[in-house]
């Protein structure tokens, strides 16, 4: 049996079947809060609806992976996708590039800067040793779990899956390959900002030949912070809407509708 984003593209069954899912985190089970009480998927629920949709397993800690796709031919292996859901969906309309924060492991980070003998009084004289060193974690960390290392995950073959949404009730999937671009092919550096005086700012800057494609915040939140094109998508969705919840859903399927279902004794009592 082939296995969707592995071997070939979702099926047009298998990705509504997705979206039927993330719909559901409409109705008060959802991660978003909206002021009308209701909510919407946040990053956790996309994880789930991934895992249920296209027959895969949440890991739902910090495991590499946030989704395991399990190779039906070969035991005890499995493909790794990455999982990341950002509100920034305007942004990739105007400028063409996807968000994905990969990670916002700062200790991790500075220690492994550390070892190249880089600290906070002198890398941001270093801006491509950074780069270097950062972009080498990254890779590291999915190694760790890999074939190669006597871990269960292929590396071959597992992706970036990215949900892309707007305040307009829009979405947009994207696959991308794992594979980070190698640093000396950018130009980096830490760009200059404007308070009293123009001074050096904190944010590690990676440009290609459009723009920014990567970013790290190192001594603030320690996000990096990876804008592939969409041109460059394994594979992407059409945009897409939640599905509506039909009326009434509240009373029959509300949070306050469950629990007088599943506990009607106690609920009675109160």
């Amino acid at each position: 049996m082939s296995i969707p984003f592995v071997d070939r593209n979702p099926t047009k069954k298998e990705f509504e079947l997705f979206r039927l899912i993330l719909s559901t985190y409409q109705d008060g089970s959802g991660q978003q809060s909206l002021e009308d009480g209701n909510t919407l998927p946040g990053w956790r629920d996309f994880e789930r609806s991934v895992a249920l949709a296209f027959n895969g397993e949440a890991q739902e800690n910090k495991f590499i992976f946030d989704v395991l796709l399990p190779d039906k031919k070969r035991a005890g292996v499995y493909y790794g996708v990455s999982c990341k859901m950002r509100r920034t969906l305007n942004d990739t309309k105007r400028t063409g590039r996807v968000t994905l924060e990969l990670s916002n492991s700062s200790g991790k980070f500075w220690e492994r800067l550390g070892q190249s003998g880089l600290h906070q009084q002198n890398y941001k004289e270093k801006p491509l040793e950074v780069a270097q060193a950062l972009i080498q974690q990254a890779n590291e960390w999915h190694a760790s779990v890999g074939l190669e290392q006597d871990g269960s995950v292929d590396l071959s073959k597992s992706f970036y899956l990215a949900l892309s949404w707007n305040s307009k009730n829009e979405y947009q999937l994207f696959k991308f390959s794992l594979s980070l671009p190698e640093p000396t092919s950018l130009i980096w550096d830490f760009p200059t900002v404007r308070s009293d005086e123009l001074k050096v700012g904190r944010r590690l800057r990676g440009k290609d030949q459009f723009g920014t494609l990567l970013e790290w915040y190192g001594e603030s939140g320690g996000q990096l912070k990876y804008y592939p094109l969409v041109d460059n998508a394994l594979w992407q969705s059409q945009i897409f809407n939640l599905e509506i919840l039909p009326k009434g859903w509240e009373k029959k399927h509300g949070i306050l509708a469950k629990a007088k279902d599943y506990f009607p004794k106690l609920w009675k009592s109160l």
